[in-house]
């Protein structure tokens, strides 16, 4: 009875050791967070609330839910003929907190960001770079303007949080609008090097010699129209490398009209044609 007394006051100790660090570093964090709020104030990048760079619910919103598509290029024909399909990886919808996150990072230089979209970035190239034999991890560079205005490059530094290796082998040239003012019909012809600016086909970037017989996977931030990958994937392709895949921090869900990008969620077995009928329905199913 004395030893099972004896194990039981210790357990019971060690409980309450448990129990009071939990609190002190609970109690720590938020004296900390809020002592460095009086030195520089910041709202939440999701919802805006003050005194957090991201809130809880916020972060659980940044949660990696993939889904996957083929990224296919009709100018570009296989061996049989057929198009060029690349798997093509999403980590998050870019809508809601995603949306407001990732603007706040791009737009109002809020890096201390990268840290939280680093997970749903590593989870997207994970997913496409098992079984490729892929040996380089390619950046998609946005336009000169935005990289000068900005200060970083947004895939780069989401990617050195989350570890990852980057091969810089596009490098941008030119002029021209960026591909956000643009619609998206005149996006797909960009795409198609159908739309005669300095930024559409293989004028919009120089590729690095280093990729010639090279297996690689492309990376991006946000993917709307796929416009920008296929004409990367062109550019490389005709370098002499083989892009086995891409990878995307966040894809963005069409609710009018068809997407060019049909989505499909990875694990759920389910697809949708870009209208978000197929989002909505999965929404409905966690809700009920």
């Amino acid at each position: 009875m004395t030893v099972r007394r004896d194990a039981l006051a210790t357990a019971l100790a060690r409980s309450r050791t448990t129990a009071f660090t939990t609190a002190f570093t609970t109690a720590l964090t938020t004296a900390l967070a809020e002592a460095w709020a009086l030195v520089a104030p910041v709202d939440c990048a999701g919802c805006g609330a003050h005194d957090r760079v991201l809130c809880t619910l916020c972060a659980a919103g940044l949660r990696a839910h993939l889904q996957c598509a083929d990224l296919q290029s009709a100018d570009l024909q296989a061996a049989a003929g057929d198009p060029v399909r690349v798997p093509l990886v999403a980590a998050l919808a870019y809508e809601g907190v995603v949306r407001s996150v990732m603007l706040a990072y791009k737009n109002e230089g809020r890096t201390e960001l990268a840290r939280s979209l680093a997970a749903p970035l590593d989870a997207a190239v994970t997913a496409v770079w098992n079984g490729s034999d892929a040996e380089l991890l390619i950046p998609v560079p946005g336009s000169r303007s935005g990289t000068a205005r900005r200060g970083f490059g947004p895939v780069a530094l989401v990617a050195r949080r989350a570890g990852l290796v980057l091969t810089p082998a596009l490098r941008t040239v030119g002029t021209g609008p960026e591909q956000k003012s643009l619609t998206l019909e005149q996006r797909r012809a960009a795409g198609a090097g159908q739309l005669h600016t300095p930024k559409s086909g293989s004028e919009r970037w120089q590729v690095r010699a280093l990729v010639r017989g090279r297996r690689v996977v492309l990376v991006d931030d946000v993917v709307t129209s796929g416009a920008t990958l296929r004409a990367a994937v062109r550019a490389l392709h005709a370098a002499g490398a083989k892009v086995v895949g891409c990878a995307a921090i966040a894809a963005t869900p069409r609710r009018q009209g068809v997407s060019s990008i049909p989505w499909q969620f990875i694990a759920d077995d389910m697809s949708g044609a870009g209208d978000n009928d197929a989002r909505e329905r999965y929404r409905e199913g966690k809700e009920a």
